[in-house]
């Protein structure tokens, strides 16, 4: 088992929600089509950005050279964030043979959120 918690300063993100390209490049449409939902809350927003960082960060050197938006951070039907992942990273994911699971919250000045991989 692994666990990995990512965490940002909300002032800071904030600012950076603002630029456009940062959204672009970093999720996939089917996050843009969810956060489009939420009115592009700057904690929804961020949550799920800690939860990509916090996936990246346990995946080190596998996922060198894979695209941000391949790891999408959605809800489900209870609005619990699952990662959905796609293209290279799917490819490169997939024969570890791990399950991921995402727990992510906030607070007026810091978002977080923790991944917990464990065997299939």
């Amino acid at each position: 088992m692994i666990i990995e918690t990512y965490h940002v300063d909300m002032p800071h993100f904030r600012e950076l929600i603002k630029k456009p390209k940062f959204l672009a490049r970093l999720y996939s449409p089917q996050e843009m089509k969810f956060l489009m939902k939420k009115n592009f809350s700057p904690y929804i927003t961020a949550e799920m950005y800690c939860a990509k960082m916090a996936f990246r960060k346990v995946m080190g050197a596998n996922f060198s050279g894979c695209d941000f938006r391949e790891i999408s951070v959605l809800a489900d039907y209870t609005g619990g964030y699952y990662i959905s992942l796609s293209g290279e990273a799917k490819h490169r994911f997939m024969p570890l043979k791990l399950r991921a699971s995402v727990s992510c919250s906030h607070s007026k000045s810091l978002a977080s959120s923790t991944v917990l991989f464990y065997d299939n």
